[in-house]
């Protein structure tokens, strides 16, 4: 029998050391896990975000002759696909050629090879004329038109658009181009005069046309052209407007604004470099609205440009400096300011936008190629591309093929610029984008237009995220630790039992619920009662301080019927009381105090902005969520300090407030703080609340009747709409970065904080 016992106790014991070895290991491969899972998270966000700070870079393709002979090449252009370019050459040349080689096992929808530089189409532009009329200028409108119009000798136009048509002949795909004349083949007056035309600049905007030249005789001319066509012939009939400006100096280039309103042209006086910007908006009073006296240290001027959406205006010097100026509102109106500046370091021969985006390439005259960026102020690159000493070139309209002349030859570069809209200042700092009277943080990512400014800033959103927590926790905070407290130190062990659990309970209520009730409920109540809530936020504490005040005074074989732990349930009335009373004398408060109109009080004569989905609404719907797991906590650690702590401090003579506050509180301290952290991690986080409740506007203002957009509502928002890859994308993903790298800091600083009260009162 004693060995069969002994042999029994041997094999438990052996029993247990596997279970806890067991459970040791199991214990210490789940947190091992947990830990890959957080370091896979983090190194796949930094995967997704890391691409959108590489500058960008230029990879060498194909060269070959210049198609369609040595003459003189004015303008380079392609297609959208970067399959099909042309040349307008100085005889009046079109000469449309394949751009690059493309075969079968390079481009998987074509079953023919296409050579580089094989001319498809070659025509000219001064077909059908005079024989001693002849192209002079060359202008090309904005590039979302693709229109050009050709000046001729003779001071009249002609409107003229490549066109390219994609047929599938035998199920091969080909790209057919073609000119053609929108506007009819004959050329419109530009000069009354019929001097010849040497420079020129053209606009169009729906059926009105804006052409603005500088004869040989050395005068602006300005001719608007307007067209209505008939329906049934498709012909054009027009009317046109011409006014003569008279200006001092020598004239260079000209702009012309798409929306026909502004006209901007570069004037070479003695010494003296200028640009003025005239309103044609009334061809009958044309009116000089600004001068731009560029400063006389960056040189003359060389070139101009308008970027895409054609605000902003870049001037480039022969020092290499490149400068942005947009209209900005002052003193009554709208003038071109300097914004910020760009340095090539060599003379700037010419500046090409790019179509949809503010990036730009400025050409030098060493042969060096810039690449910048205006909203994020990056340079992107510098330099000779591939070793190319470039002499012209043009960018395709998706911005992924550079094309260049150099010493008789055409270049066909790659192009890798797929970020340059972010930069670290642009995303944290105060950025002036185009239209607006100063610098700010503005998130704004999507709008209807293609020519669109982007604004990445994720300042507003991080302070939303701040914002919103803030006024969550300023209501959770006092409530979920005051409940707590109460439940775990006061409360009846009975009561505690119903108390704690049903609190517990709230912790599963959806979330979305919550946000429902709060945007669709709470908010219109409170707007329509804002008077009754306010009344009832101050008067609670006074009703409740009062309440407690008149049972002391009651005798005290009255309160001797009611245990302390209980004493609290007779506040219930109380509360409900003052609640209905507050909201029911709500309309007679606002009647009162603010003539009948809260809101209009609030905005009208405090200046107080006032939006129905607000951070007020989101601070207690989300108050309502982060409570149970700040109570539940703070709640468990009170209730765990060692009875024996709180019987000897009251055996010694202290009160039990005091016990609790020199005492109890101390030894639970490290477990109420990491309650707090808890609910500070699950109110940064928060979204379906945020997202229903505050109106997601990205603004930065403490004002707690305005709303705010946070980091998780704007993920949770935008990732559906956006392109897999795409800038706005990657921000998204550096918005989740910068989220969890916001909740670690957090959790690290509480851990820490939290072992340092746990050594300071642990000898308690």
């Amino acid at each position: 029998m004693a060995m069969s016992k002994t042999s029994s106790q041997f094999s438990a014991g052996r029993t247990r050391l596997i279970k806890d070895r067991a459970a040791r290991f199991g214990v210490t491969l789940g947190g091992g896990l947990v830990l890959i899972a957080l370091l896979l998270i983090f190194f796949y966000l930094l995967y997704v975000v890391l691409p959108i700070f590489k500058p960008a870079s230029i990879d060498e393709g194909e060269r070959y002759a210049i198609p369609g002979g040595n003459a003189e090449t004015i303008m380079l252009g392609m297609e959208a696909r970067a399959e099909v370019g042309y040349r307008v050459t100085a005889d009046g040349r079109f000469v449309f050629f394949h751009l690059r080689t493309l075969d079968n096992d390079r481009d998987a929808d074509s079953a023919v090879k296409r050579n580089a530089g094989e001319i498809l189409l070659e025509t000219s532009v001064i077909h059908g004329t005079s024989p001693e009329v002849g192209l002079s200028a060359i202008a090309r409108a904005s590039q979302a038109t693709g229109d050009y119009a050709v000046g001729y000798t003779n001071g009249s136009a002609l409107v003229v658009r490549p066109e390219f048509q994609i047929t599938y002949p035998n199920d091969i795909r080909s790209i057919e181009p073609s000119l053609t004349k929108p506007y009819g083949s004959e050329p419109m007056v530009v000069d009354s005069e019929g001097a010849s035309i040497e420079r020129l600049a053209f606009e169009r905007d729906g059926e009105s046309m804006m052409f603005a030249a500088v004869t040989e005789d050395k005068r602006l001319v300005v001719s608007r052209v307007t067209g209505r066509q008939n329906m049934m012939t498709r012909r054009f009939t027009w009317s046109s407007q011409r006014a003569e400006i008279p200006v001092r100096g020598e004239v260079g280039e000209l702009l012309l604004t798409p929306n026909l309103r502004q006209l901007m042209v570069q004037v070479n006086g003695s010494g003296d470099q200028r640009v003025h910007i005239f309103n044609l908006q009334d061809m009958n009073n044309i009116t000089e609205s600004q001068i731009i006296s560029t400063d006389g240290t960056r040189g003359a001027i060389t070139s101009l440009a308008l970027l895409a959406g054609e605000s902003s205006l870049m001037i480039g010097h022969d020092s290499g400096y490149i400068s942005q100026w947009f209209e900005v509102s002052g003193e009554g109106e709208r003038q071109f300011q300097p914004i910020r500046s760009f340095n090539l370091g060599a003379a700037v021969v010419d500046i090409v936008p790019e179509q949809y985006r503010r990036s730009f390439y400025a050409v030098a005259d060493t042969g060096e190629v810039g690449i910048f960026h205006t909203t994020s102020n990056r340079e992107l690159f510098k330099g000779n591309p591939a070793g190319v000493s470039v002499e012209q070139a043009a960018v395709g309209p998706r911005a992924n093929h550079l094309v260049a002349i150099s010493d008789g030859e055409l270049h066909v570069m790659t192009l890798h610029n797929e970020h340059p809209e972010v930069s670290w200042s642009g995303i944290w700092g105060q950025i002036w984008y185009e239209n607006y009277d100063e610098p700010g943080y503005t998130w704004q990512s999507t709008s209807g237009s293609d020519n669109f400014e982007p604004k990445f800033s994720l300042v507003p959103i991080s302070f939303g995220t701040i914002k919103a927590a803030f006024y969550a926790m300023l209501i959770a905070v006092p409530i979920g630790l005051a409940a707590a407290v109460y439940t775990a130190y006061f409360m009846t062990p009975a009561l505690r039992k119903v108390v704690k659990p049903t609190i517990e309970i709230m912790e599963a209520l959806p979330t979305v619920i919550l946000g429902f009730l709060a945007g669709l409920w709470l908010a219109p109540l409170i707007e329509n009662q804002l008077p009754g809530f306010v009344a009832f936020m101050l008067l609670l504490p006074i009703s409740i301080l009062l309440a407690a005040f008149l049972w002391h005074l009651l005798p005290n074989d009255i309160r001797n019927k009611v245990t302390d732990g209980r004493a609290a349930m007779l506040l219930i009335p109380v509360v409900l009381l003052i609640g209905w009373g507050s909201f029911a004398m709500s309309d007679t408060l606002e009647l009162w105090f603010f003539d009948g109109d809260t809101r209009g009080y609030l905005t009208n004569t405090l200046g107080i902005d006032f939006d129905q989905r607000n951070a007020l609404i989101v601070g207690i719907a989300m108050g309502f969520a982060v409570i149970p797991t700040i109570f539940s906590i703070a709640e468990d650690a009170v209730f765990s300090v060692p009875k024996h702590l709180s019987s000897g401090s009251l055996a010694l003579g202290a009160t039990e407030w005091q016990t609790l506050t020199r005492v109890i509180l101390l030894t639970a301290s490290p477990g109420i703080f990491s309650a707090v952290m808890m609910g500070l991690g699950r109110a940064v986080g928060e979204t379906m609340i945020v997202l229903m409740a505050t109106g997601n506007t990205p603004i930065m203002d403490w004002n707690i009747f305005e709303g705010m957009r946070t980091l998780s509502a704007n993920i949770a928002v935008e990732m559906p709409e956006s392109e897999v890859g795409s800038t706005h994308y990657r921000i998204l993903f550096l918005a989740a970065f910068v989220l969890f790298v916001f909740t670690f800091a957090f959790n690290t600083v509480a851990e820490f904080v939290r072992q340092r009260l746990r050594e300071k009162y642990s000898s308690l």
